[in-house]
């Protein structure tokens, strides 16, 4: 049994550090808002990210963006790397930038604690199944002592490389899935313009070896109109800006990307924030 606190309890956080729990992990929590207090019966709940990670030896954090993690993990009063011991854990596994997730490494190393980002493919269903796919940056032996952890929430560990390489690993696996979603949205509008049968297309397309699993998934939903939120428009368009950053800071091409995210900018303006990335399809009608 290990001692571990998770900070931040949204739809995929809350998933994770259950996944813990049910392990038979030693866990304190923190979110934002307070957690149901039922739901997590046998959890420690902590008042700050600092009280949480006091006395633990590792610490789990998943948060929305680079702005709110390096408030939980940096905060000067309530921040985690603070109540953290010499010898800690930490591990980030928020979509953030390649560089926040280096500034995270930095700050660890100073404070003698050990680091990882280490973002996670999947979404609720398979953060609640324990099969999450984790992308991870750091040390070879830091992610040999986070494997236990990490399997008890997920189905795969891969190592990316050094401190930043998971996150800028998982920002071009998120671009890659937007762009296959944006043009299937985009060809199932001409074929409907054609007066095609969607249904009909969509199945030929999945039989062919260009559909990937991840595509026929989101052809299903676009033509089931299912576009609860597993990986909403304004987390994509977040995404899709990070990666923005770094092809302009690398001098990089990425006509493709760049295009795909003004896709996802109009679902924005569109009021589709809220709504699943397939909605984007809606544009498109």
């Amino acid at each position: 049994m290990t001692k571990i606190a998770f900070l931040g309890l949204g739809a995929m956080g809350s998933r994770m550090a259950r996944r813990l729990l049910d392990a038979g992990h030693e866990l304190t929590i923190w979110n934002r808002t307070a957690p149901d207090a039922i739901d997590w019966a046998g959890a420690k709940i902590a008042a700050s990210p600092r009280d949480a990670a006091s006395g633990a030896d590792m610490v789990f954090a998943m948060v929305r963006d680079d702005a709110a993690a390096a408030d939980v993990w940096l905060h000067s009063e309530s921040g985690a790397l603070a109540g953290m011991h010499a010898g800690a854990l930490a591990v980030d596994c928020s979509t953030v930038s390649t560089d926040w997730a280096r500034t995270l490494h930095a700050a660890c190393a100073e404070s003698n604690v050990d680091c990882l980002d280490a973002p996670v493919v999947g979404s609720r269903p398979q953060a609640e199944a324990g099969a999450l796919i984790f992308l991870v940056g750091g040390a070879e032996a830091t992610v040999g002592r986070a494997a236990p952890a990490l399997s008890a929430m997920g189905s795969a560990i891969h190592h990316s490389g050094d401190a930043g390489s998971g996150a800028a690993t998982k920002l071009l696996i998120n671009a890659l899935f937007g762009i296959q979603v944006t043009a299937i949205a985009e060809l199932l509008g001409l074929a409907s313009a054609q007066g095609l049968d969607l249904a009909r297309i969509a199945a030929i397309i999945g039989e062919t070896p260009v559909a990937s699993p991840a595509l026929k998934g989101a052809m299903g939903g676009m033509l089931a109109g299912a576009f609860a939120p597993m990986f909403p428009i304004d987390l994509v368009a977040k995404d899709f800006a990070l990666a923005h950053n770094v092809s302009q800071q690398h001098c990089a091409r990425t006509p493709m990307t760049d295009t795909a995210a003004t896709v996802f900018n109009a679902a924005l303006a569109a009021g589709l924030g809220t709504e699943n990335l397939t909605a984007a399809a809606k544009l498109y009608r």
